[in-house]
């Protein structure tokens, strides 16, 4: 069904992105594509696709593939209609039965007599039975953007489908919605996904790095473990090479001081049998000589193992050479902080919840904010941080250091480089080397210090983020997470994950990754309708 041999893809500025990869797809093979950010996945299911040329290499298929790309907003200008690719065949339509029967119209259609009633079946499908397919792209929300071209594979029946984060922007109803699909459709998937739940649901895993493709035969969860045990053997190697080098050195160490004694006590003797001073210079030369090779010889070998022990770290999985080392925060466990009595928020004179809501939030808990697309949970988060004041009811709010942190990281300045946005959070006055070091255990090197912040993918600006929360003196009492994950692989999820369940302070959670909200030990739902 699919062939790519040796495909390479070279940036503009003639950066090499990815080199000869090669693999196949098979006919209803179901297949995750991952790999860290900015590996190239997506850039790779556009070569697929055709809206990108390869470098060099080859590419073959039998079937048409069906793309749903990451980002729509180059389709804004576009109708529904015109986005499906369907608005010429049902003009044609709307033209032969009202009587105009030319045989363009009649070319257009195609035969395709069902392609209305398909459409209007795909969109209910998909719960968007509200939507007109005149309507233009612009006016609607992310995740009726993506549902729009998810309609597209049912109304075209492709055998190849590309899909690149389509759980993105959908909330949990429309996600069960894609894992329905996913498990029933009989055409074959290549899915670009940092959602553990549907990665579960593909049968196969294509890993991609800048060299090669490697295949793990089973879902996500396989492939975490052969990782894990593939990380396992890692560490043993790494442990291994340490001892080494620890020996090498030792080794080192007691030969020179044994060639130093035996140097001193030939000096001795040397001495007391009267030795002339030339015989002597010439011996001593002769002892220097046999010392200096002998440190050659060793630092040759410490360097061939260091140099060994540098290859294998570099191999270490990021979350395992990262340190969080986050603060306590001063309020004692069970302290009430927000109270909402009875609250609500009004748009243009209408309420927004069916009913009031009332809830506290306690020092040291866990709770999500849970509802549908358009629930109000940005909303909420606006009045919990004092931005908005509810149209009714009561709020008590204990004085408390919130720190929000929306699905971009908006907190980080985009106009200032890696190492002076550190410095912003620096109340502590640390010395540079200190906040380097800090950064570098967040794995940004000394080169990546004077990057422009707006130059940083989803995953680099969470880490800067959580590092700028260590070099701050105190951790916040509340961490206000917006859909944290939406723009995050799954290393990167991984790394976030492992900072939270450090955090000891309130944690409040939008979010529809359920696998994220089950690692990170939620306690407590607040559901908004």
């Amino acid at each position: 069904m699919l062939i790519l041999q040796n495909i390479s893809y070279l940036h503009t500025n003639r950066d090499l992105l990815f080199d000869r990869i090669t693999f196949s797809a098979n006919q209803q093979e179901k297949i995750a594509l991952i790999g860290n950010n900015g590996v190239g996945k997506s850039t790779l299911l556009k070569i697929i696709a055709g809206e990108v040329q390869a470098s060099t290499g080859s590419l073959k298929t039998d079937a048409t593939p069906y793309y749903v790309p990451q980002i729509f907003g180059q389709f804004n200008h576009f109708t529904i209609a015109e986005a499906l690719r369907v608005e010429d065949k049902l003009n044609a339509l709307k033209n032969i039965l009202e009587g105009n029967v030319t045989q363009e119209n009649l070319e257009i259609l195609n035969d395709d007599w069902t392609i209305e009633d398909r459409c209007n079946e795909a969109l209910e499908y998909w719960q968007l039975t509200d939507l007109d397919l005149s309507q233009k792209l612009e006016n609607l929300s992310g995740g009726q953007k993506t549902k729009v071209f998810l309609a597209g594979i049912s109304i075209h029946q492709p055998e190849l489908i590309l899909l690149d984060e389509p759980s993105n922007h959908l909330d949990l109803a429309a996600r069960k919605l894609l894992y329905n699909f996913i498990q029933n459709t009989s055409g074959t998937l290549i899915i670009v996904s940092h959602d553990r739940k549907l990665l579960n649901l593909l049968n196969v895993v294509y890993e991609l790095s800048k060299h090669a493709i490697t295949i793990y035969g089973g879902n996500y969860n396989f492939y975490a473990q052969q990782k894990q045990i593939e990380n396992n053997t890692l560490q043993q190697d790494i442990h291994s090479k340490e001892k080494a080098l620890r020996k090498a050195k030792e080794k080192e160490r007691e030969t020179l001081e044994r060639q130093q004694k035996l140097d001193a006590r030939g000096k001795k003797k040397q001495e007391k049998a009267g030795v002339s001073r030339i015989m002597m210079n010439t011996l001593r030369n002769n002892a220097e000589n046999s010392t200096s090779k002998a440190k050659s010889m060793h630092a040759e070998k410490i360097g061939g193992i260091s140099e060994e022990l540098q290859g294998l770290r570099s191999g270490l999985p990021a979350i395992d050479k990262m340190k969080f080392g986050f603060d306590n925060t001063q309020l004692h466990k069970g302290k009430i902080l927000f109270t909402a009595t009875d609250i609500n928020f009004s748009y243009d004179e209408k309420l927004l919840w069916r009913e009031n809501l009332s809830f506290q939030i306690l020092s040291g808990e866990r709770l999500v904010l849970k509802g549908s697309n358009g629930s109000g949970k940005t909303t909420l988060i606006k009045i919990i941080t004092g931005k908005l004041i509810p149209t009714q009811g009561k709020i008590y709010k204990t004085e408390a250091k919130i720190v929000y942190i929306d699905q971009d990281y908006s907190l980080i300045e985009n106009q200032l480089t890696v190492y002076e946005q550190a410095q912003k959070f620096n109340v502590l006055g640390l010395q540079e080397h200190d906040i380097r070091m800090r950064l570098n255990r967040f794995l940004f090197s000394q080169k990546e210090l004077e990057k422009p912040c707006s130059a940083l993918s989803g995953g680099e600006k969470m880490r800067l983020m959580l590092c700028c929360l260590t070099i701050n003196n105190h951790a916040p009492d509340i961490i206000i997470l917006d859909e944290p994950t939406n723009n995050l692989d799954i290393q990167n999820i991984e790394i976030l994950t492992a900072a939270v369940n450090e955090y000891q302070g309130t944690l409040i959670v939008v979010s529809h990754d359920e696998t994220f909200l089950e690692q990170i030990n939620i306690g407590r739902y607040v559901e908004l309708s």
